[in-house]
């Protein structure tokens, strides 16, 4: 096992329980990144409804970035991969909600099976031990991990919460979304040995071996992540059944 540990060149040197509540991240141009957005929230989003989803999206990138979770992902695997559960399944579905995704002509570019081919592709490669530690070798990789991982899956959600997306599309990227993710939480939760030299030396702040803090990483992934993939397909599913059921009983 290595005797060094990794530091993530955007959030920082791995925090302990004593100094983890002092590491906000007050970085300019991000928060600048994050005032535009509010703007765009507020300008572009129409209704109540898709303003207060907009909101909350941004509040859960502001907790992603901003609080001392980005610190905590320095020394625990598993607080990365709850970082990254905020952008996938938080932030990006209420933002597709917010903002009129579907008024761009990029999603129509490729059928919907590819670009959640494209999103699996990204989330199973970042997570890949050799491409997460490229991820934390600078901070110009650092962003290309989380701009990646959040914009695809802002593709898919913008999709699949399309008004125009048949029921069966819709409920294929979310069970997709869903099995894609469970594969790759089973392989972290049920390996034998931690496989992230980044978190090798970290951990042990947190009363954590490495492995435990992989295995933990897992069962995020496995459990909280395909909750809302999960609500929305039982609401599409739920919607088709009562559209059926009108269809039936017309006249």
């Amino acid at each position: 096992m290595p005797s060094i540990a990794i530091t993530d060149p955007y959030c920082g040197p791995a925090p302990d329980p004593s100094t983890l509540w002092s590491r906000w991240n007050f970085d300019p141009p991000l928060l600048v990144a994050l005032g535009l957005l509010a703007v765009l929230i507020f300008y572009r989003s129409q209704g109540k409804t898709a303003t207060l989803s907009g909101l909350t999206g941004w509040l859960l990138l502001f907790v992603a970035f901003v609080s001392p979770l980005c610190a905590l992902a320095s020394a625990l695997f598993s607080a990365r991969v709850l970082h990254h559960v905020v952008l996938v399944a938080g932030a990006a579905p209420l933002l597709a909600v917010a903002l009129p995704w579907k008024t761009l002509p990029v999603p129509r570019l490729l059928s919907p099976g590819l670009i959640l081919g494209i999103h699996t592709l990204l989330f199973w490669f970042w997570h890949s031990p050799a491409a997460y530690a490229f991820a934390l070798s600078s901070d110009a990789a650092y962003w290309l991990m989380q701009a990646s991982l959040f914009g695809s899956a802002l593709w898919v959600w913008a999709i699949i919460l399309s008004p125009h997306c048949q029921a069966g599309t819709a409920l294929t990227l979310l069970l997709g979304s869903i099995l894609q993710m469970g594969m790759l939480a089973a392989l972290l939760t049920f390996s034998r040995g931690p496989l992230y030299e980044a978190h090798f030396l970290t951990t042990s702040a947190f009363g954590l071996t490495p492995l435990q803090d992989q295995q933990l990483a897992g069962v995020l992934m496995w459990v909280p992540a395909a909750l809302p993939y999960l609500i929305v397909a039982l609401m599409r599913l739920r919607t088709l059944l009562q559209d059926e059921a009108e269809g039936n009983n017309a006249p």
